[in-house]
């Protein structure tokens, strides 16, 4: 093979990684499916996990591109928490100790989303454009829901008393999980139609941005045609599911690691839910380089709403089914990292400016919620 063709070759494969990837990805799940894996195998599917979380951003900014923000943010984000709740359940219906790994998979979550995501975020955004500005009145309403999402769901288990332990009984689950799919539908319909304006970005001059200007900052705002945005939906499904069935074949690893190393089998969920949340961390890490703090916004805080929202009914449903008692409340320090969680973002939204000083709070706060899990 002479160089010209080879160069020639080896660009087409570079501009059609996208496509392969996720193809590679099903075969390597369907391979991997059910078995047990030896530590090279255990090594590649790894990597290709990684590569259908790249692959997974790709298409999902392709289909935000098109249907524009707000509804760009949402396709992920319901996306992701779809195959986490499939990850969840096929994990606790196969082992055994698994009642807590609802609440641990869901809490984690919401720590990344509000720390880790939004703290990126914000360090990124501030570091490339100084103070860049969003709308606090959309991620103050998005903050809202979180907060009663996750005091609802996970701490009134922690004080209620008609169950032993941090329990729900049956028709307080059944109550919950109503209020949590009603709260997630206030929202979509807020985000999506009552108040749009509310999450859409704005630029340096505090005006909305909207969604037929130049949203990816390259000096090109024509959206893809139909036909890419319909194949990129089809891949972006492929690699969600690659990456949910994949992290579930490296699973036993993952658990057996956690356990040789003496760590809480509730760490079990941070690697969980940053397994699921990598596509929207790295898709709100590049709007946030792009001046587009409010969409880094919607993805973290909208991502923690979709969790919650959607995660909680849905193993409420499957609790019906699943063996074992479902544990939901927090313990003590759980409960005092949220809290401080929620104050540090309240101070962080209300100015309606993104600075490098709190995305290292929030960086922090995520620093001690994994180390406080590792070492409790």
């Amino acid at each position: 093979m002479n160089r010209p063709l080879a160069a020639r070759w080896a660009a087409t494969l570079l501009n059609r990684w996208t496509v392969i990837v996720p193809a590679v990805a099903a075969v390597a799940l369907v391979l991997t499916w059910d078995r047990r894996l030896e530590v090279v195998a255990v090594v590649l599917t790894g990597a290709v996990l990684i590569g259908a979380v790249l692959a997974a951003v790709h298409h999902a900014e392709v289909v935000a591109h098109r249907v524009g923000e707000p509804f760009g943010s949402l396709v992920l984000a319901v996306s992701v928490t779809v195959i986490e709740v499939a990850l969840i359940i096929t994990l606790m219906v196969g082992g055994k100790g698994t009642e807590t790994l609802a609440r641990d998979t869901a809490f984690a979550a919401v720590m990344i989303t509000l720390n880790g995501i939004v703290g990126i975020s914000l360090l990124l955004g501030g570091l490339r454009h100084g103070l860049p500005r969003f709308n606090a009145e959309g991620a103050g309403a998005a903050l809202a829901v979180v907060v009663t999402l996750v005091t609802l769901t996970l701490v009134l288990p922690s004080f209620t008393v008609s169950e032993p332990g941090a329990r729900f009984s049956e028709a307080q689950l059944a109550f919950v999980a109503i209020v949590s799919v009603l709260l997630y539908a206030g929202f979509v319909a807020t985000q999506t139609r009552g108040h749009r304006d509310f999450f859409l970005p704005v630029g340096f001059d505090g005006r909305t941005i909207r969604p037929d200007a130049d949203a990816d900052g390259d000096g090109h705002a024509d959206p893809p045609t139909n036909r890419a945005t319909a194949v990129s939906a089809v891949l972006l499904l492929v690699s969600l599911v690659a990456v949910v069935g994949l992290a579930k074949a490296v699973s036993p690893a993952i658990e057996s690691g956690v356990a040789a190393a003496g760590i809480p089998h509730s760490f079990v969920g941070i690697v969980i839910a940053s397994l699921v949340l990598l596509p929207e961390g790295l898709s709100a890490a590049k709007a946030a380089l792009r001046n587009r703090m409010q969409t880094s916004l919607n993805l973290g805080i909208g991502s923690a709403i979709a969790t919650i929202g959607l995660t909680i009914p849905a193993i409420a449903v499957a609790s019906i089914w699943l063996p074992g008692p479902l544990t939901l409340g927090l313990g003590d320090v759980q409960l005092v990292l949220f809290g401080l969680t929620v104050v540090v973002s309240i101070l962080t939204i209300v100015p309606g400016r993104a600075t490098r000083l709190a995305g290292v709070v929030h960086l922090v706060l995520l620093l001690a919620f994994v180390f406080l899990a590792i070492s409790p």
